[in-house]
């Protein structure tokens, strides 16, 4: 069974969406490939506490590395991506060939492309961090100025 709640951020609202109480989903406002809200199951506020206190954390650059159970929705390879995704240290950014190249599939930045676009649970998933082969901002499905904000968030969170 899936329930939801909203919580601000200072990038805006976000969704968080868990399935049988284990985070499945974190939604930007406007964010692409988002799914229909009626998906998201009844409202629950009390059921986010950890993910909350992680997230506030982290917006305070207190927090470096989330350490929630999550459950990712998705095919084999883009559970494959996103588990890359999540090794890539705070503050640093790896380009979408790096991560094919990671992964055993150097031919297969286009698909690392599309599986990093489809990831569920943003943020906490940082698919923020991947960049293009010369260093600039591709697609992200919060949009590129909240990448922009939140790639200069993680390399000077003093500013913030």
């Amino acid at each position: 069974m899936k329930q939801h709640t909203v919580i601000d951020s200072p990038y805006g609202p976000l969704t968080l969406v868990a399935d049988d109480g284990v985070l499945c989903g974190l939604y930007m406002h406007e964010q692409r490939h988002r799914p229909a809200e009626l998906t998201f199951g009844p409202r629950d506020d009390t059921l986010f506490a950890e993910t909350e206190e992680q997230l506030k954390a982290y917006f305070a650059a207190e927090l470096k590395e989330f350490t929630l159970p999550l459950h990712l929705h998705g095919t084999p390879f883009q559970r494959t991506v996103w588990a890359e995704l999540r090794k890539i240290p705070y503050g640093e950014t790896r380009t979408y060939g790096e991560l094919a190249q990671a992964l055993g599939a150097p031919a297969a930045s286009r698909a690392v492309g599309l599986a990093n676009g489809r990831n569920p649970i943003g943020i906490i998933v940082p698919c923020h961090r991947v960049v293009g082969a010369d260093g600039s901002l591709t697609g992200y499905g919060g949009g590129l100025d909240r990448k922009r904000r939140l790639l200069h968030f993680e390399s000077a969170p003093a500013l913030f």
